[in-house]
């Protein structure tokens, strides 16, 4: 944030006409916005059935007109065959469904399929208005990573998203310069965003007729009452104070109900709020894995539960005929979409692979796995869960099958050396 905004943020003050404008707003599914009228449709419309989603577990293209036709404001886009981000309302509320733990990704058959956490979901019908928009609210500040639908990885201080400096920000720029139309809307706070906040009541958008061959058409932008006390509030009280938010990004999993004590003086009716997903167990047993180079290249694998990452690690460098001079690490995407690093036990920071055993990974079958190795020739491997034999007691790492001769690990030195 530049040094005018920066100034303009630290004199923002909770005052007490802030205070009266939010112990009179009343949470209906359609005020202060209609978030929670959309994103009950949304969900809605995924529990009818489950929804293959597409290769990078977006809605199906054939679902977003019947979607957006739903939403208490649909939008009238000039584009032939909008993808999911021309809705930005529809991509910030599919955010919210992932970040949310409402939904998960079932990859056992040949196409991933959008499946309702059903345990989750019946915590999520005994929440009242007030309770559902406070859940949605915290989801949305602190658990929803724009790459869960596929926007720039972004965090503040790492673990927490920048919706709220986001917010803050165009807050400011809309404060500061009412009558200039900000430019730069695509990336901050995001068209996702943008619709989130109007959702929550935030913001209101002026929309322009639909241009053909275009997408969302804004001509104005304005902070409402609501939307610039409920900031100034998160400010004062909690994002401001950055020892505080440095804490908790580096405490691992941010706990649910963390902005409740804030905001329920305010909303008193806010009194329960939705758990997060149960954690998967340990995992017992033979944990079969095809590691893949590339087509007609791969290697299956066993590795018993209790085995290190690294010992899988080994495995597949062996398989394949590599040395073990290199870094490596393994990346995964969790069950919210958010990709998670286990690093090589050389790296600075963790987890590592040598604390991490295989039973703890919390893959289903059909679920993958990258093993990137050698940070300057970028080896990548793709390493697939296909199954686990829970009642295999085998202990030992073991090649169970290979196809494909494995490639020269330097190719280019040895030519060089000859040379």
């Amino acid at each position: 944030m530049g040094s005018m905004f920066g100034r303009y943020a630290s004199k923002l003050e909770f005052k007490r006409s802030h205070a009266r404008l939010l112990q009179r707003q009343h949470i209906t599914e359609v005020e202060p916005g209609s978030i929670l009228h959309d994103f009950e449709s949304l969900l809605r419309y995924v529990r009818k059935q489950p929804l293959r989603v597409t290769g990078t577990h977006q809605l199906p293209l054939s679902s977003l007109q019947e979607i957006n036709a739903r939403l208490y404001h649909p939008l009238k886009l000039g584009l032939t065959r909008p993808q999911q981000k021309s809705y930005p309302p529809i991509h910030g509320l599919y955010l919210l469904l992932r970040a949310s733990g409402l939904t998960y990704l079932d990859e056992t058959g040949s196409k991933p399929q959008l499946m309702v956490d059903q345990e989750l979901a019946a915590h999520w019908e005994m929440l009242n208005l007030t309770e559902r928009y406070g859940t949605l609210l915290e989801t949305w500040l602190l658990r929803a990573h724009p790459e869960i639908v596929g926007e720039r990885a972004h965090a503040f201080f790492h673990d927490i998203p920048e919706n709220y400096d986001n917010w803050l920000s165009l807050f400011i720029r809309l404060t500061t310069r009412p009558d200039e139309m900000p430019d730069y809307l695509q990336y901050t706070p995001g068209w996702h965003n943008l619709g989130l906040l109007e959702l929550f009541g935030f913001l209101e958008i002026e929309q322009g007729a639909p241009v053909p061959g275009e997408g969302w058409q804004i001509t104005a932008l304005r902070s409402t009452p609501f939307g610039e006390a409920l900031l100034t509030l998160l400010h004062t009280e909690f994002f401001s104070d950055l020892q505080r938010v440095l804490a908790l990004a580096t405490e691992g999993d941010i706990p649910p109900g963390l902005l409740q004590p804030l905001l329920r003086p305010y909303f008193p009716a806010w009194e329960q709020t939705l758990p997060l997903p149960t954690e998967n167990p340990f995992r017992e047993g033979s944990h079969i894995f095809k590691v893949t180079l590339w087509k007609g290249l791969w290697r299956r694998l066993a590795v018993p539960a209790e085995a290190a990452l690294e010992q899988l690690a080994s495995a597949i460098l062996n398989a394949y005929n590599f040395d073990h001079d290199h870094l490596y690490d393994f990346r995964y995407k969790n069950r919210l979409g958010i990709e998670e690093h286990i690093y090589h036990p050389y790296m600075d920071e963790g987890p590592w692979v040598s604390a991490v055993r295989v039973g703890e990974i919390p893959l289903q079958p059909g679920q993958r796995m990258t093993f990137l190795y050698d940070y300057g020739d970028q080896w990548e491997f793709e390493v697939r869960l296909e199954g686990i034999h829970p009642a295999d007691t085998e202990v030992k790492i073991r090649v169970l099958e290979a196809e494909g001769e494995a490639p020269e690990q330097y190719p280019q030195w040895e030519e060089d050396e000859g040379w």
